[in-house]
């Protein structure tokens, strides 16, 4: 029986000292968006299965094998989202959002769920960071997308990462595509695996995805995309590469990369990293998906997308040592020996919280010696003794514990001699910084 005290396998808990580094790369992330024009949205953490199993596509691995899949009391069939495309896109569609102005912007960061092996940067549930713009039909739009990631990518100080670019055309030009993949796959059915070989009829294309070395070794040798292209989608591919250039956004050209969902359309790219510990880790991905509204019942709406995953990236900034925000600090703690002491603290305290500073006092009962090495614990900046005589007298010590200078306050006006105090303090550093 397993343990109830152990996450479940594939998932992982984000404990305090480090859920500062998630706030922070979340925050970037949707601030670097709205530089963009994108607006945050919210959908739930399940849907219909259809709305996957037709958005996403039935032949990919996602929805044959990843996708958390039960039924509700209702008898109905519901499905933890294993990405964030076709809910954001249903989400648009049900409300309106398409009717007005377009293109629409929305973006979120948001847990996702697939039935995957665990690995490194790998989870069963992960973090992403999503954007989508619906409505947008010229290469400016795909460059924009691929230009916001590279943004964000630069705002987090991330380095040493290449974006790899393809077109896997329109369903016209694709169509011809397809039957080369099946003529030349064909003559290596004795050799592809299974899940190969079922693929082949279904969509050939997810044979380029395959992990297995023998199937990779034969598909590396198959027909090329871009070499199928019609005029429109060339000229398409084209004009995402000059703007990207004019943009002096390098990308490496990269006729293999595909993506693993069945509603991409022309242009597909990835994040790679370069690191040499996690060369080849994809940091995430995107491309258009033009035919996705359609599929899902609405008008066609030329679209397009990435995400990417938070858990990688935070892999990839720690692996370079990248600067990453310490949390706030605890400005001051509050010790204090008796009730009456213990009163005045708490009314102290909560003053200085309504002045937007993190306090804290002792709500343990501890001896004051406990309670200075909880304070240490804390890494509290300054710390403040309240007893009997500092009662009596309204004057108290504080104390900074970085440079051990102690200096008498005032009580009945604390929380605004100390929040100039802190402030000050707050802008030296930001100086000494710079």
């Amino acid at each position: 029986m397993p343990l109830i005290t152990k996450a479940v396998r594939g998932t992982r808990d984000v404990l305090p000292g480090e859920s500062h580094e998630y706030q922070y790369v979340e925050r970037v992330a949707l601030e670097t968006a709205r530089n963009f024009g994108y607006r945050e949205i919210r959908v739930p953490v399940f849907e219909h299965t259809e709305l996957f199993e037709r958005g996403v596509g039935g032949t990919t691995d996602v929805v044959q094998k990843e996708m958390y899949t039960f039924f509700d009391k209702g008898g109905r069939s519901v499905t933890l989202r294993p990405e964030g495309t076709a809910g954001a896109a249903r989400a648009c569609m049900e409300h309106g959002l398409l009717g007005d102005a377009l293109p629409q912007k929305v973006c979120y960061a948001f847990n996702c769920y697939r039935y995957d092996k665990p690995q490194a940067g790998r989870y069963r549930e992960y973090t992403t960071f999503g954007v989508e713009c619906f409505g947008a039909a010229p290469p400016a739009a795909d460059a924009e997308v691929i230009a916001l990631a590279a943004e964000y990518f630069s705002a987090l100080s991330l380095t040493d990462y290449r974006i790899e670019l393809n077109s896997i055309g329109c369903p016209a030009c694709r169509k011809v595509y397809l039957d080369a993949l099946r003529d030349y796959f064909t003559r290596h059915t004795g050799e592809l695996c299974g899940t190969c070989n079922e693929r082949l009829e279904k969509n050939p294309m997810r044979i380029l995805d395959c992990k297995s070395p023998v199937c990779a070794e034969i598909a590396a040798k198959s027909p090329i995309v871009t070499d199928y292209l019609c005029g429109d989608c060339k000229a398409h591919f084209e004009g995402v590469q000059a703007l990207l250039r004019a943009m002096e956004i390098p990308c490496v050209l990269n006729p293999r990369v595909v993506r693993g969902l069945d509603y991409y359309t022309r242009t597909v790219f990835e994040f790679v990293s370069e690191l040499p510990k996690l060369e080849g880790l994809a940091l995430g991905g995107g491309g258009r998906y033009d035919g996705l509204i359609e599929e899902l019942g609405g008008a066609h709406t030329p679209s397009l997308g990435f995400g990417l995953g938070i858990e990688r990236i935070l892999m990839h900034l720690r692996e370079l040592e990248a600067p990453i925000p310490a949390p706030e600090p605890c400005a001051i703690y509050i010790a204090n020996r008796g009730e009456q002491a213990l009163t005045r603290a708490a009314q102290l305290a909560n003053e200085l919280r309504s002045e937007g500073l993190s306090a804290q006092m002792d709500i343990t009962g501890r001896s004051l010696k406990a309670q200075m090495k909880y304070a240490d614990k804390l890494g509290a900046r300054f710390t403040l003794v309240l007893g009997e005589e500092e009662l009596q007298t309204h004057c108290a010590r504080l104390k900074d514990m970085v440079t051990g200078a102690e200096e008498p306050v005032t009580l009945d006006d604390f929380a605004d001699r100390f929040g100039q105090i802190w402030f000050r303090l707050a802008e030296e550093e930001m100086l000494n910084a710079e």
